[in-house]
């Protein structure tokens, strides 16, 4: 097996599973509860918060825990819309944001809110001129992905943050960190994002667990209530098993994030350069350069249905996506690459291919020479 789908979601690490299994087995204590077992449970909360903020190299009161990235942003910008939209009603966001974004987005529109959506060039990156001449005196709230989950392309977040500050320091930045925490460098402080969110499952975590950072000097209200658990922002007992095995996903990261970003890197242009070399009649919807993340390359294949060819691929175990995981069983075509004008020939043959450290030089190989017979079939059946 050959697995390239993993922005998706990726295999976790048998250290996290072993910790994982472990912690269903004796890590049960309510943390609520004032007996052993629930202090024992609460101090594992704790370290796991530790490991996330060292990574972060913020503090622990600034990290909280969540079901995952979606509930994540949906916590942090209906709270930030929740304190200051008596302020202004007006949000700037891109057209490529993930659905979690994109859809609160729509729900505010529909309360009156002004939305601007701000265009991408064709490798999927905001105009800075543009996002400054959006900026008004009634914008409450900047909300930008720092690296997209389909094509790869990282947003420039410090400068983005320079031009609010000069322009208004009082709107808030929030940033949809999940497929850029653990991949590639991230500083929140130097930047001075306001709010964060990440995932577990994209780091060879568990699924049903994120995160969520949001600077100190911010008080935010919930928008759920409960028993006060996440210091009030999300209330209900902890996924405590979920909580360990991503705090311990995070530590080993911490620890081989280099190596593992480089040797992403390294299959990707291998693979790259391969795949051009092999296929005709293609276009590359990612730079090959540090300005995208070094663990996703999407490729458009022309005369070729990308649903198709998946399936191609998935009969010699290979797998791969055609777009976000979250929306790809719907059948309104990519939003991001329509974001950066593509034709409909090349939205309906995009690939998706995300690395990991599990992925070998020869897998990069193999899957070449399978992807170049697949797409050879495939046209000749298409193009007859």
């Amino acid at each position: 097996m050959i697995y390239l789908d993993n922005c998706s979601t990726t295999r976790p690490r048998e250290e996290v599973v072993n910790v994982l299994i472990e912690s269903m087995r004796d890590d049960f204590g309510n943390p609520s509860s004032l007996h052993r077992l629930g202090m024992k449970s609460e101090k594992r909360i704790k370290q796991a918060r530790e490991y996330i903020a060292r990574y972060l190299n913020v503090t622990t009161n600034e990290v909280y825990f969540t079901s995952g990235g979606t509930e994540s942003n949906n916590i942090a910008i209906q709270s930030i819309v929740n304190k200051l939209g008596k302020r202004g009603k007006h949000i700037i966001t891109t057209k490529i944001e993930h659905p979690s974004v994109l859809n609160i987005m729509k729900n505010y529109e529909q309360q009156g809110f002004d939305i601007t959506y701000l265009n991408v060039d064709n490798f999927g990156y905001i105009s800075l001129e543009e996002l400054r001449n959006a900026i008004r005196k009634d914008t409450i709230l900047v909300s930008i992905m720092h690296v997209n989950n389909e094509i790869g392309s990282i947003q420039p977040i410090n400068e983005v943050k320079n031009i609010i500050n000069l322009i208004n320091p009082n709107i808030l930045l929030h940033v949809d960190g999940v497929q850029g925490f653990g991949k590639v460098d991230v500083s929140l402080k130097k930047w001075g994002v306001d709010s964060y969110s990440f995932s577990g499952h994209k780091i060879y975590g568990p699924k049903g667990i994120g995160g969520l950072y949001i600077d100190k000097k911010h008080i935010l209200s919930p928008i759920a209530f409960g028993g006060n658990q996440e210091r009030g922002l999300r209330s209900g007992t902890e996924n405590i098993t979920g909580i360990i095995g991503f705090g311990e996903a995070v530590r080993i990261m911490t620890q081989k994030f280099k190596d593992e970003s480089d040797h992403a890197f390294k299959l990707k242009k291998y693979f790259a350069s391969r795949v051009r070399e092999e296929i005709q009649d293609i276009r590359f919807n990612t730079t090959l350069d540090e300005r995208s993340s070094p663990y996703i390359l999407n490729i458009s294949f022309n005369h070729v249905r990308g649903e198709v060819l998946l399936h191609y691929l998935e009969d010699k175990e290979i797998y791969v996506s055609t777009s976000s995981a979250c929306s790809s069983k719907g059948t309104e075509k990519s939003h991001v690459l329509r974001g950066i004008c593509l034709s409909n020939e090349e939205i309906e043959g995009a690939i998706r291919f995300c690395f990991s450290y599990e992925n070998t030089l020869e897998d990069m190989e193999t899957a070449v020479q399978v992807l170049k017979e697949s797409v050879s079939e495939i046209r000749q059946i298409t193009m007859r």
